[in-house]
């Protein structure tokens, strides 16, 4: 028998002398594979003495101020024969009271694991601000261009080629045809209207690396580099696609502001009003008196918008919410020394055929001094701050971290000595762990050999594949994309069990020139539904590939305006666009490439068939069984053993499928599972 020690916050608390506390284990239970951070939780009882009064400050009292806050999880720990065994948390659930006085405390006391998903709660990746406001970006055409092309090797933060509402092709002709709308075949010459991908159309996408360092920084945990490291290319490479609705960005606030620029003087009869640069208008001297103020912009569009003038800094008068060709005339406007700008506010991109503006004053009653300017076309981009917070996808902390557990079958448990929550594939899990010779201590009065396998099938999937051409892929196949049916091919009893990511995942198309049929280097990602309406659906995982290549692509930096770029980052679903360099891809099943084209397919180390098969093929594998037996464990081994280690029997080797310790009887329950 063992003698148990339960601390909390330090100090000892008093057990019942008949108390039988008895702990289970499992990190990777053959009936409920999907389950991940798991570990042990119990609920007991404890004496209402005076040492357990005091602790919980007579919690049976609620007239006491400043009592025990039940609440909140305290911090615990369990030792055997006064040796540490296990850390975690306590939760009080309540007094038992006869006789109207306290009798019996109830407390559940959480192994480690489990209090992460209490400290994570119901927050969502919107609160992660520490850790992401220093990836903040601008979103307008400059920066959207630049992040196009950058290296997602060195650089946290990029724009993927994926639209949220456009279509894309590429035609190299010429003629008409190639005018069309989201053709990224450039060519110049004026005779032929603007085309290509809108900046608008595209955003930008964050490294998930990125987002768990800022989980670890707002929760002060620490993840070890086992898995979450940076020379994992197949986890360190992807990125979250900073998609939180349908459609265009939009600005937090609705509507993005922007500065008029562009003026051209018409007349200018005065040395002490002045366009000092293409956007501030300067006026030096004396105040200018019975001075009158005309300013008329005319839009292309009946966009929403309103326009601001702002004098060294403050808004002077605001015209509200228009839509149309607005003229204001200010003939009692008192002209003051100063800058002075005007600004135009819209949630959207507006065009406007002619920005006209004017200042007329009197010095003196003989003088009189007239300036004017004029943009001509202007355009107004929804250009404001991209807040990462703000924008990334609204998902829980939890449900993340638990979608890439699934995606790459992690399991985590907490090392007792550095407190680092030790992240590691079930297959690198069971590699570190050592074997325990446990013939003499079984109880050979008691054991049974069950049949192992409680399912006939496993489906794994991403969460979301409803986008037109995963669509279209289940259509012609029959079957979702990415998906992956696991069976040994026989006809099994037993249920089917899901084992289901949050993400989505995109099926992408590389682009084939119309002029000739050719493939180009240009694959891009169409996130609609299957009516090619802008889809929202669950947070995208993907790898951003730079092409370089010679096959350009025409950019809009606005409506009237293209350039040509000849680097430019695609979405893939593998880690290379070459099965040459790497295999790796972010399917279940290892669909045929949509870059390459090929069949067979060359990408064949599917999410499946690196991180589950393994385990999975064992499960379904007719020789195995579960043993259960019971066995008086000694300390040495009850302190020392962890989840990934083996126990022998009688030269076997089992892997632990789950085990409850009775530390009163000092019996333990094994569920083991063939080491095949």
């Amino acid at each position: 028998m063992q003698q148990i020690q339960l601390y909390i916050e330090g100090e000892r608390v008093d057990m019942f002398d008949d108390e039988s506390v008895s702990i289970t284990q499992s990190i990777q239970n053959i009936k409920d594979i999907g389950k991940i951070f798991t570990d042990f939780s119990r609920t007991f009882s404890l004496p209402a003495s005076k040492t357990n009064n005091k602790i919980f400050k007579h919690y049976y009292n609620f007239d006491i101020i400043d009592g025990f806050d039940a609440r909140t999880k305290k911090s615990s720990n369990i030792e055997l024969n006064y040796l540490p065994f296990r850390d975690g948390k306590i939760k009080l659930e309540g007094v038992d009271l006869k006789n109207n006085k306290p009798h019996t405390y109830k407390i559940t006391f959480f192994g480690s694991t489990v209090t992460l998903k209490d400290l994570l709660g119901e927050d969502s990746l919107s609160v992660l601000e520490q850790g992401l406001e220093v990836h903040n970006k601008v979103y307008a055409p400059s920066d959207i261009q630049n992040a196009l092309a950058l290296n997602p090797k060195t650089n946290d933060v990029i724009v993927p080629l994926i639209t949220h509402t456009q279509r894309l092709t590429y035609d190299s002709s010429t003629g008409n045809s190639s005018n069309i709308a989201g053709n990224l075949f450039y060519h110049g010459g004026t005779a032929n209207e603007p085309h290509g991908v809108k900046w608008s159309d595209l955003k930008y996408a964050i490294r998930l690396d990125v987002i768990i360092k800022a989980i670890e920084t707002k929760y002060s945990i620490n993840f070890s580099n086992d898995f979450f490291v940076n020379t994992n290319e197949s986890y360190y490479d992807l990125f979250i696609w900073l998609h939180r609705k349908k459609g265009s960005v939009a600005s937090p606030s609705g509507f993005a502001q922007s500065i008029v620029n562009g003026w051209t003087a018409q007349i200018d009869t005065d040395t002490q009003t002045k366009m000092s640069t293409n956007s501030l208008l300067t006026v030096s001297g004396d105040v200018l008196k019975y001075s009158s103020f005309k300013l008329i912009l005319t839009p292309t569009t009946s966009t929403p918008y309103s326009v601001s003038l702002q004098i060294n800094g403050l808004e002077v008068f605001n015209t509200g919410t228009v839509s149309n060709t607005i003229q204001i005339d200010k003939s009692d406007f008192n002209i003051v020394q100063g800058g002075y700008t005007v600004y135009i506010s819209s949630n959207s991109n507006i065009n406007f055929s002619n920005i006209y503006w004017s200042i007329h004053y009197r010095p003196t009653a003989a003088e009189f001094y007239s300036v004017t300017y004029n943009t001509s076309p202007y355009s107004h981009t929804n250009t404001f701050d991209f807040n990462i917070t703000q924008q990334i996808p609204e998902m829980k902390v939890i449900d993340l971290l638990t979608s890439v557990f699934k995606t790459f079958n992690l399991t985590a448990f907490i090392d007792k000595n550095t407190n680092e929550i030790i992240v590691k594939t079930l297959d690198s899990f069971y590699a570190s762990g050592a074997s325990y010779d446990i013939t003499k201590y079984i109880d050979v009065n008691k054991s049974s050999v069950n049949i192992a396998l409680p399912y006939r099938e496993i489906n794994f999937q991403h969460g979301d594949t409803k986008t037109l051409l995963a669509k279209q892929h289940e259509q012609l196949f029959g079957k979702g994309w990415g998906l992956t049916e696991y069976t040994n091919g026989e006809k099994l009893d037993g249920s089917i069990y899901d084992v289901k990511t949050g993400f989505s995942e995109l099926k992408n198309e590389r682009l084939v020139d119309a002029n000739g049929l050719n493939d180009t280097d240009i694959q891009y990602g169409f996130f609609v539904d299957d009516n090619q309406e802008s889809y929202y659906g669950m947070p995208l995982l993907f790898y951003p590939i730079r092409q370089t290549s010679s096959t350009q692509i025409s950019f809009l930096t606005n409506d009237t305006t293209k350039v040509p770029l000849t680097s430019y980052n695609v979405p893939s679903n593998s880690v290379s666009l070459s099965s040459s360099v790497s295999k790796a891809n972010i399917n279940f099943y290892a669909e045929t490439n949509e870059f390459q084209r090929v069949s067979p397919n060359d990408f064949t180390d599917s999410l499946f068939e690196v991180y589950y098969k393994n385990y999975i093929t064992s499960v379904f594998n007719p020789s195995n069984r579960i043993t259960k037996v019971s066995a008086y464990l000694p300390l040495r081994i009850l302190l020392n053993y962890t989840l990934a280690d083996r126990f022998i029997i009688s030269g076997k080797s089992y892997k632990i499928n789950s085990i409850t310790t009775n530390f009163k009887t000092g019996q333990s329950e094994l569920e083991l599972l063939n080491d095949l």
